[in-house]
């Protein structure tokens, strides 16, 4: 099944015929295989591991894909298909990539949902672009075209981090986080109270959501010698992590993982404030089956510790698994879990 917005793509899609085709921001979904009937090829990369792990098993022939936040390797085509992102500060890092992979005279085409911020599209695009066309309005979808005009500006990936130093219970430690990656610029509450109540720790931890690696610059300040591991399933984290260890010159291993799919091995901790926070089915699943996931990850008397709203439904998944529920902090939006295996 396509999302909406690529469903606005397929009804255009004489728009691609015989053309070199990249998809940039794919969405869940098989839109990379249905553009095949029309263009020569396609290549398509995912910021979402989720999303490149839905379409990785169709590669082959005239199709590649790639998870990151750019290719392996520079290459040109005639089309660029991006999907409007969620998060409208990495519109901007989208459209220049997809610049950098244009032939001159190539073809942008951005689709998106009318309410994700589609609309100031005209506005946003950079002056290497030609005037943009809305092309198509239906499925409460926009799809809009330019042309690559000029030669854009190189894609340098420190030219789209924002740096600063945060004060954490275990020092201050600096920040490199990239466009797209959620940041407030000071720690945020539920994260403080996590770093207050640490346990003590040792051997291989794991830092699950590690996003721009505030957590995980911790862990390895207060404790240089974990065999620590992160993982997230945004490309543009995974990189941000890399970036503040290296600035905070610290060393761990950093992985995509859809949930805890691809890790491997028992951990003797494992450390997340787990990006589950809105409250809505789909995510209380997925937090429910980190929970699950987690206990078989452990070593025996291993360490689990989360942070997590209040109001998401933990203790019963917990208890099941872990035979008790220990809070061993809270306020008034936030609760700490540290359960042993």
């Amino acid at each position: 099944m396509l999302s909406n917005s690529s469903q606005l793509i397929t009804r255009n899609n004489q728009l691609v015929n015989g053309h070199k085709v990249l998809l940039l921001n794919h969405e869940d979904d098989l839109l990379a295989k249905e553009l095949l009937h029309n263009a020569s090829s396609v290549t398509a990369l995912a910021l979402d591991f989720h999303h490149y792990l839905t379409l990785a098993p169709h590669q082959g022939g005239a199709l590649n894909t790639f998870f990151g936040h750019c290719l392996p390797q520079a290459e040109t085509f005639d089309t660029v298909i991006v999907h409007f992102p969620k998060a409208k500060s990495l519109a901007p890092y989208l459209f220049n990539l997809a610049a950098n992979y244009l032939s001159q005279g190539g073809q942008l085409l951005v689709t998106g949902d009318n309410k994700g911020g589609i609309k100031s599209l005209p506005k946003m695009l950079p002056e290497y672009f030609g005037s943009c066309t809305k092309l198509d309005n239906a499925r409460h979808c926009l799809l809009f075209a330019a042309e690559l005009i000029d030669t854009a500006p190189a894609m340098v990936l420190q030219d789209w981090v924002s740096s600063y130093t945060l004060s954490t219970p275990q020092g201050d430690i600096s920040i490199c986080n990239l466009v797209g990656v959620f940041s407030e610029k000071k720690l945020d509450m539920g994260t403080e109270l996590l770093l207050q109540h640490l346990p003590s720790l040792h051997g291989r931890v794991l830092d699950f959501g590690c996003g721009a690696g505030v957590i995980a610059a911790c862990l390895l300040k207060a404790n240089p010698q974990l065999q620590l591991e992160c993982v997230d399933i945004n490309a543009m984290a995974l990189a941000s992590c890399e970036l503040t260890l290296a600035a905070n010159k610290l060393q761990a291993r950093v992985y995509a993982s859809d949930g805890m799919s691809q890790t491997e091995g028992a951990f003797d901790a494992i450390i997340s404030n787990p990006p589950f926070h809105d409250g809505l089915t789909a995510t209380t699943d997925i937090a429910l089956s980190f929970v699950r996931d987690s206990h078989r990850a452990l070593q025996p008397k291993g360490c689990w510790q989360i942070v997590a709203n209040r109001h998401l439904p933990y203790s019963e998944t917990i208890a099941s698994h872990f035979g008790k529920v220990d809070c061993v902090a809270e306020n008034n939006k936030f609760k700490v879990y540290r359960q042993y295996k």
